[in-house]
Formats: structure tokens, sequence, C-alpha cells
């Protein structure tokens, strides 16, 4: 039994074969084409998932994409591809492969939904997985089963509310974590602080280098959003009841100097005895997650796919 798997994100595209043990035995990644219109963008989608498979006949198809969408409907209208604006991408892929399943969730919930079917969060029963990159989105599994919420959203940890009287954010509120620990944002925080003030394009991998070095500002930027992060699980893991919290990403590839203020502030945060023993680590599967955990809403639905 194969899974056509297929992740779409801002700036690529990525479809896959993945058989039911959950290894990915074919894939290929492009970039997204910019720009595009809707039709040209879905041609380009549609063409990649046909090399891919090559012919082969598939038992269901798994995707995972940004929002916001309409769940579980399927029509999508991601923040970072603005030719799709309620795209009807779940339907498109139905007319595609006719008779099979066709199911689609947020590639946050797709990355959580692998590290906890093949990943980091293997065995575990409660797990927030969360990916912290360009925004920080995530996913809840709770008694084993994927955890939805009334609109699809569940375990949508960058909005929740880390500094009350904090920066501004892009959804309109104040403090948000997404607004402190994306990417984007901590360099941001360090250039208004006076690290490379001035430079343009400059990356989050370029201040965790400087901060590897021990340059003082860099380090504070990566002090701040991991204390950031770790306030927000303190407050999932007392809400929760939580197991692990897989932390995937851009941004986790910083390791201990992003991990070490995390957990600190965690165990400053996470005072009521039953969130002591929760473990947070580093996710596993990297970019892989996104079509494995695709695959899983087809290949594993009795625990991932509430929807039908």
């Amino acid at each position: 039994m194969a899974v056509l798997a297929v992740d779409v994100g801002g700036t690529k595209l990525a479809a896959g074969v993945v058989d039911d043990g959950g290894r990915l035995v074919a894939a290929e990644r492009i970039p997204t084409p910019q720009p595009v219109d809707a039709e040209g963008l879905w041609r380009t989608l549609e063409a990649l998932a046909d090399r891919v498979l090559g012919g082969l006949p598939v038992a269901g198809v798994g995707i995972g994409c940004g929002g916001p969408m309409t769940w579980p409907e399927g029509e999508v209208s991601p923040l970072n591809i603005p030719a799709w604006r309620a795209f009807p991408l779940r339907e498109r892929f139905v007319k595609k492969f006719p008779g099979v399943p066709v199911r689609l969730h947020n590639d946050a919930i797709c990355v959580a939904v692998a590290e906890h079917w093949r990943g980091a969060g293997r065995g575990s029963s409660n797990l927030l997985g969360m990916v912290v990159s360009t925004g920080v989105g995530g996913g809840l599994v709770l008694g084993g089963r994927l955890i939805d919420g009334a609109s699809g959203n569940a375990g949508h940890i960058g909005h929740v509310v880390v500094e009350p009287d904090g920066v501004p954010c892009k959804c309109g509120g104040r403090g948000c974590l997404e607004a402190v620990a994306r990417g984007p944002a901590v360099v941001a925080w360090a250039q208004s602080q006076g690290w490379r003030t001035g430079s343009t394009g400059v990356t989050a991998r370029e201040l965790v280098d400087d901060a590897s070095r021990e340059h003082p500002i860099a380090l504070a930027a990566m002090n701040r959003a991991g204390r950031a992060l770790g306030v927000a699980i303190a407050s999932a893991a007392h809400l929760c009841d939580l197991d692990v919290v897989a932390i995937g990403g851009g941004l986790s590839q910083a390791g201990p100097l992003l991990f070490r203020p995390l957990e600190e502030a965690y165990r400053a945060h996470a005072c009521m005895e039953y969130a002591k023993g929760l473990r947070v680590v580093p996710a596993m599967l990297g970019q892989e997650a996104g079509l494995i955990g695709a695959a899983a809403l087809v290949l594993a639905g009795p625990r991932y796919w509430s929807a039908d």
C-alpha cells in the first residue's frame, strides 16, 4: 500500500511516495515558482506528483499546506502563496485521484503527526509538535489521537501570548510567541539592538553563527527567543498534560543556543508536579516530516484523521 504525499510551502513544493510502514521511498522537491498564477501553480504541483508516481497506483493522497484554510474542505489561502486564495486544493486532488481517500491538513500539523507516528514522539500518548522557522506552528496529539479543534487549528501555539504588552504580531495581536521567536523576528530584534544594524538580507542562520561565537547581542536574541518558547511550552504543558514536545524547523537547528534558555524558562514556569516530567526534544525527521505526516493522514487515519 503506497500513498502519494504532498507538501506545499512558500519556498518549496514536495511530493513523495510513502509505504505503509511510513518509509519515504521516492521524493522530489522543487522551488515554489514565483510569480505564478493559481492555475500555473496547480499545473506545476500536478506535474511534480505525476513525476514522483511514475504511473504507480496509490491507495490515497495526503497533503500538507500552509494556512489559513477551510478544514476539512481543503480550500487553501496560504499567507506565503498569494496566487492561491480559497483555492480548492483538496478538490483538485479528489478529481485527479477518484475513488481513493484524499486528506489535507495544515503543514505544521503534518510535521507534528509525523514526529508522533515515526519520529521523536513515537510511543508517547500526549505530544505537542512544533515548527519554529519563518513562523511558529504546531499540532497536538492527546490520548494518542490528533486533536483538530473546531476549525482544524488546535495546537497552533504560535499565537499563545508570551509578552502581553510585547511587540505587535502580524495576526493583529501583541506579544504572540511567533512575534518573538520566529526566525525573522529574532533577527529583527537583534538588529534593533545593534547587531548588523543597517544590513539587509541577513538570516537567522547568520545570527546563530554569531551567537555560537559569543556575540553578546546575538546571544541575547537567542536567549530571548528560547525563553519565549519555554514560557509558551509551560502553558501548553499545564493545559494539556503533555509527555513530549518535539521541536523542528530552521531555528531549532541552533541546538543548545535555543534549547538551553528554553529549558531554563520552562523549569522556572512549569511548577505543577505533573508538568515536571515533560521532555522537550529536537524533532527527528527533518525535511521528510511534512511528507511522512501528510501520508499518515491516510495510512494511520484512525489516529490522525477525524473528518470522515
